[in-house]
């Protein structure tokens, strides 16, 4: 029998519901079975998404603000049902099953999405030059296909990688310097599924097929899950210790008003709390007080004549509060960096279709391909932030991530205005092109190379390595031990409603520039419009942000919990320990 001291310390189980053994479990080798799903659900993703936009203008003949405002809504809903995802994982079936049958989802899909694309009877039909708007079956079908795609996503999306996150003990100092690298790398294979979509399927379905271009991300999704099977014995799994976690950001502010009256403690340490010792034997983590939101302490005052029914909330219980609602205005400075990065696979696709896309006398760039420079930049860039820029910055500040959490996403969103405002002044020239060559058709090619578009990518890109990264590692590690599924819903929602806004602003900025007789800044005519107007809006809009996002990030305190190491663990757990059991599952 192993000795207690090889057990993981922070009471992670294997798949039988046993105490998990360093030495057989987790790490880096259980990693290496759940980044290959990565690699291959965001190679389908951004197959679907990088070029959607022209499938639905090209393939269903729709305009173009319909489309951008289509795209936006489905790409909003795929990081907005990660929010309910999240939920049923920490709440009821844990991550592993979440993330098990949702994935089935995604894949159903994939399939449906595929053969939507496939067949001719379920697309429009064109004669002689003249093509059928799309008939309200096929209509239907495709989209019917897509959302199924983002309900399957809103329980992968959250799940996969907090699960990948779980493989590492925070108990270990060892396997803790290892999770600090755990993210940099997770969304470098994310970066690289990206690559190959937008290098290798854009051109595959604008020139190939889109049957084939969907159906290769489809075979490659089915071969991922049976590897992420495989390597089931070996995984690590939490423990649910909490029905329902979530249901304190309810209890807190109800007990804070029913204690209003009551005098709260000027010394912290008289408010209620567990022992330490409570916390280890649980293999739950203290949280200790903060000063932000002290009003939220109303709810752990101990009450002098209370009925025993009515036990006030501990300190751990109101600081896990404190943190979703400090997070959440966090989470409200990210919307407008979202709406930017929106612009990748929308109006940048279709700003460079009005380009010269010639390579060569025979070989022209899918539009979207171009969006393979964003993740190339970020390919580039995680390796030197994460072997370089961080060692570097660890001598300079002595911080074990070199720069903080929120100083790596207001880099990332300096960098990110710098890109839009490049965006805007090209858009200018573009404009400025068009006039002296006085091009005028919806499809006539402006006599300037696509690549003018390059640096806003390549920047967007670099921009992402700091605030796309940073959020997702930032959102994971300030969440209360048990919502960490939820709490990086944090990071997929502001992307989704970031793309929700994109299709309001988009919208709204149509029908108001287009009034009457004037000429609206988004049209279907890209070469007789005002995008550059647009852009600058959008760049206004986003330095506003960063003032915001400084505010905010200036008033925001840090988690505080305890570090001591777990002695003589020993797992309880309801019925038989069973695989049910370890993943969350009530027995």
């Amino acid at each position: 029998m192993e000795a207690k001291a090889d057990y993981t310390q922070d009471g992670t189980v294997d798949f039988r519901g046993c105490p998990a053994l360093p030495s057989k479990t987790g790490k880096w080798k259980a990693c290496a079975f759940l980044v290959g799903y990565e690699a291959f659900e965001r190679m389908a993703f951004y197959g679907v998404a990088s070029n959607l936009v022209n499938y639905l203008t090209t393939q269903l003949h729709e305009d173009t603000v319909s489309s951008v405002r289509n795209v936006n809504n489905w790409s909003g809903s795929v990081w907005i049902t990660p929010i309910l995802g999240a939920y049923i994982a920490d709440s009821y079936l844990g991550r592993f099953w979440t993330f098990t049958l949702s994935s089935l989802i995604y894949v159903l899909g994939m399939t449906l999405l595929t053969v939507a694309v496939s067949l001719k009877s379920l697309r429009p039909t064109c004669t002689n030059g003249i093509c059928n708007k799309a008939s309200r079956s096929q209509i239907a079908f495709f989209y019917t296909a897509l959302y199924t795609m983002a309900i399957g996503a809103g329980g992968t999306k959250p799940n996969i990688s907090t699960f990948g996150a779980d493989q590492f003990d925070d108990f270990n100092p060892n396997e803790k310097e290892l999770k600090a690298s755990f993210f940099n790398w997770w969304m470098f294979t994310s970066f690289l599924g990206a690559l190959i979509a937008t290098l290798g399927l854009v051109y595959i379905q604008e020139n190939m097929g889109w049957g084939l271009g969907y159906g290769i991300p489809t075979a490659g999704l089915i071969l991922s899950l049976i590897i992420f099977y495989i390597g089931t014995p070996i995984y690590r799994h939490k423990v649910r210790t909490t029905k329902c976690p979530a249901r304190d950001l309810i209890r807190v502010p109800i007990a804070t008003f029913r204690n209003r009256k009551l005098q709260l403690p000027s010394d912290p340490s008289d408010l209620y709390e567990h022992d330490l010792q409570h916390y280890i034997t649980c293999g739950k983590r203290q949280v200790y007080h903060t000063p932000s939101l002290r009003f939220l302490d109303n709810a752990a005052i101990k009450e002098d004549n209370t009925d025993s029914s009515r036990v006030p909330l501990t300190v751990t219980q109101v600081e896990g509060a404190k943190l979703i609602f400090g997070m959440v205005l966090i989470w409200l400075v990210t919307l407008i960096p979202s709406t930017i990065w929106a612009q990748i696979n929308t109006l940048f696709v279709k700003q460079g279709t009005t380009l010269d896309r010639s390579l060569g006398p025979n070989f022209k760039i899918p539009a979207a391909s171009l969006g393979s420079f964003v993740t190339l930049s970020m390919l580039l860039s995680v390796p030197m932030y994460d072997r370089f820029f961080v060692p570097f910055m660890c001598r300079k500040t002595g911080h074990p991530r070199g720069i903080t959490l929120l100083q790596r996403l207001g880099i990332g969103f300096s960098i990110q205005i710098i890109a839009i405002a490049i965006a805007y002044a090209v858009e200018v020239r573009r404009m400025h092109v068009i006039r002296e060559n006085h091009v005028v058709g919806p499809k006539d090619i402006v006599p300037m190379s696509i690549f003018w578009l390059l640096p806003q990518y390549v920047l967007i890109g670099i921009a992402d390595v700091f605030n796309a990264i940073g959020l997702l590692e930032f959102f994971y590690d300030q969440s209360p031990e048990d919502m960490q599924s939820l709490g990086t819903t944090f990071f997929t929602s502001g992307i989704g409603v970031g793309n929700f806004l994109n299709s309001f602003l988009v919208t709204m900025v149509d029908k108001i520039t287009g009034r009457g007789e004037r000429k609206s800044w988004i049209g279907d005519n890209l070469n007789d419009c005002h995008l550059d107007y647009y852009y600058g809006f959008l760049l206004v809009l986003s330095s506003v942000n960063l003032v915001v996002f400084l505010w905010a990030s200036s008033r925001y305190i840090y988690k505080r919990e305890s570090i001591r190491v777990k002695e003589g663990l020993c797992v309880q757990m309801e019925g038989n320990p069973t695989l049910d059991a370890s993943l969350g599952l009530q027995v």
